[in-house]
């Protein structure tokens, strides 16, 4: 932490910051006001949305408080897929000045169009989001996020940019030469997903490159769920200050929350996107310090606007003035999805339990995978983790010991007896993007 950050200076911020700390009733304006025309402009040029709204006997005028939006129908990934490729957009093509697309790995891809305007936007939420975690003018920020139809790469590079900083675009992948150049250009924040952050440690490590003394003091981290104790694993082996991003596709890509120097929650910049908590399984919409389902609106979106998308991330939200000095209010950190579960022997599990009882287990490593299996109708569950050199050379006797208290955090934590398997270090697959915890074999 340096005392060029924004936040550390009371009364300063960057200009671009301003929403961030407007007084509430001006920003409850701002953002009716938003709404208002966001819900006409869908209504009149995007047919599902009318459909559904017309079904629900809801018109446009009928919004006219924020409270109002409870009686919009809610839009789900389904629907993107079912409208597939163009069926959201409330542009004509022409005032579309890019389109990017989910993978497609479970079906349809996941198109998404982005107006000039758009873009703009999109780049002043990540100029905040970097403002937030200290970043300004002179950093060298080196993006390891995916470019291309992915949005992550392109929604980063263009808010550092904009914030004046240096971008090294150098996208996922090729680990030896994220490191020469974390060494070589003095790199001092990086963005990728945090698994392979981790794995930037352990290989820089190899290559006798000490973290600790890289100028490097920010990551900006995100595209995939982590845990409070893989942020002290990152801590406790580089000198960086981690920072957990947010941001979805269908809403906009990176850029709808992140952390701030207070580490209290992710502030989501609301004069762009409007938050709800709903419970997942009956759509009610609860109290923000209740814990369920994120549902977001966009109050700006021209391209593909989204009408209470359900995100299938479980969280909390806060209000009240951050201790940043930010009134645009807080959510907890996603440690899981309403959809990303599995059952096991009739209990729920998120992979992020694992995560949690793993990590508080010394010797172990964050790098695991979960194996679901069958036997004679029986369903089975397996937790490979790898664990240091030191204890993978210790005595047969000293393993069973970790193995059994690993065992035992697991029951503690998910009410299951499962089997762990310790593994060499480096001997689960490493990702370049998201890490792929659960291998579900029950199907095969």
């Amino acid at each position: 932490m340096t005392i060029e950050q924004w936040n550390d200076i009371p009364g300063t911020f960057h200009p671009a910051c301003t929403p961030d700390f407007l007084p509430l009733p001006q920003l409850r304006e701002l953002q009716l006001q938003r709404l208002q025309a966001t819900v006409r402009r869908a209504y009149a040029n995007v047919p599902l949305m009318r459909k559904r709204m017309d079904e629900k006997k809801v018109k446009p005028e009928d919004i006219r408080t924020l409270k109002d939006i409870e009686r919009i129908p809610f839009t789900v990934k389904a629907d993107l897929r079912d409208t597939y490729p163009f069926g959201m957009f409330a542009s004509p093509m022409q005032e579309i000045v890019r389109l990017h697309a989910s993978s497609g790995t479970t079906g349809k891809p996941i198109v998404v169009a982005y107006a000039r305007e758009d873009i703009e936007v999109w780049t002043n939420v990540m100029l905040r989001s970097f403002a937030a975690c200290g970043l300004h003018q002179g950093d060298i920020v080196q993006n390891a996020y995916g470019y291309g139809l992915f949005t992550g790469g392109l929604g980063a590079h263009y808010g550092a940019e904009a914030l004046g900083a240096t971008v090294i675009p150098i996208s996922g992948g090729n680990t030896d030469r994220q490191i020469m150049i974390l060494k070589d250009f003095g790199v001092t924040a990086i963005c990728c997903t945090p698994s392979y952050f981790i794995h930037l440690i352990e290989r820089a490590g190899e290559m006798g490159v000490k973290m600790k003394e890289l100028p490097l003091r920010v990551g900006v981290f995100g595209a995939e769920p982590w845990s409070e104790s893989m942020r002290q694993y990152i801590k406790e082996n580089s000198n960086v200050e981690p920072y957990d991003i947010y941001g979805l596709s269908e809403i906009i890509g990176p850029g709808v929350g992140i952390e701030c120097s207070a580490h209290q929650g992710l502030h989501i910049f609301e004069d762009h996107f409007l938050p709800e908590i709903i419970d997942p399984e009956t759509g009610a919409v609860l109290p923000d310090e209740a814990e369920g389902e994120l549902v977001l609106t966009t109050l700006s979106k021209k391209a593909m606007p989204m009408l209470r998308y359900r995100t299938r991330d479980i969280t909390t939200l806060a209000r009240g003035q951050c201790g940043c000095g930010r009134t645009i209010c807080r959510f907890l950190r996603v440690g899981r999805r309403s959809d990303d579960m599995f059952i096991i022997r009739g209990i729920n599990v998120f992979p992020s339990q694992v995560e949690h009882a793993l990590l508080r287990v010394e010797g172990t490593l964050p790098h695991y995978q979960i194996v679901l299996t069958r036997d004679k109708g029986l369903d089975k569950m397996e937790v490979q983790v790898e664990v240091t050199p030191e204890v993978f050379a210790d005595t047969v006797g000293a393993m069973e010991a970790l193995q059994k208290k690993i065992a035992q955090a697991l029951n503690q934590t998910i009410n299951l007896n499962v089997a762990v398997r310790l593994v060499e270090p480096h001997t689960i697959q490493r990702s370049e993007g998201k890490a792929k915890r659960v291998i579900d074999q029950r199907k095969m």
